[in-house]
């Protein structure tokens, strides 16, 4: 589930930097904050599924 999230996330930055300019801060936010959450369930041994 949270690797479909963080997959859309990056589908919709790429949309947002490259493609359609409005809106790409929030999409940037967004993408930063599931990365952090991938990277610490990582850490703490936590299944990312």
């Amino acid at each position: 589930m949270l690797w479909t999230i963080a997959v859309i996330l990056l589908i919709l930055w790429v949309l947002g930097a490259f493609v359609v300019p409005i809106g790409g801060s929030l999409i940037h936010l967004l993408l930063v904050i599931a990365v952090i959450v991938v990277i610490y369930r990582l850490v703490t041994g936590r299944p990312v599924v």
